[in-house]
């Protein structure tokens, strides 16, 4: 990273990974063309983000074409315009998705997605209708890097 006094150290970084409910998976479809799309998401607290999505479609195209992603996560973000500038709380992991095929890990997968998103609501009868209408991917993390504004870093140290 160019900044290094603005990057984050790893336990903040990872601790935007578990709260965000929302970032950009960026992958490459076979024409060598980018392609992003905003996913909900669960981080397992450790090396890899699971995502759920339909059976078919651009997304899994790329996937099957090349593994290779990048993950963005925007938490903060707040225009000073006043000052010309935004304070900013960012990640961005690098990795490769894939498709899981073992059910048992989609299922537990799934479990942690509602229990984020529709906590305390019990979610087995939807998983169970649902398991074999979706596919679940998981991105596997090998590099995390998160950053802030330097307003925000002096503020904070």
């Amino acid at each position: 990273m160019r900044r290094s006094k603005q990057q984050l150290p790893d336990i903040e970084a990872k601790e935007i990974l578990r709260t965000a409910t929302n970032g950009v998976l960026s992958l490459v479809d076979s024409d060598g063309k980018p392609y992003g799309v905003p996913m909900s998401f669960i981080y397992d607290g450790e090396d890899a983000v699971y995502f759920h999505c339909a059976l078919s479609g651009r997304k899994i195209d790329c996937i099957k074409n090349n593994p290779n992603a990048c993950f963005t996560i925007v938490s903060q973000d707040d225009i000073h315009p006043e000052r010309f500038t935004t304070y900013f709380r960012s990640v961005i992991a690098t990795g490769t998705v894939h498709i899981l095929e073992d059910r048992g890990e989609m299922i537990e997968s799934l479990r942690m997605l509602s229990a984020k998103y529709a906590p305390g609501i019990d979610c087995e009868p939807e998983i169970e209708k649902g398991i074999n209408r979706v596919l679940i991917l998981k991105f596997v993390i090998e590099s995390l890097t998160g950053k802030e504004a330097v307003e925000l870093t002096k503020a904070n140290h």
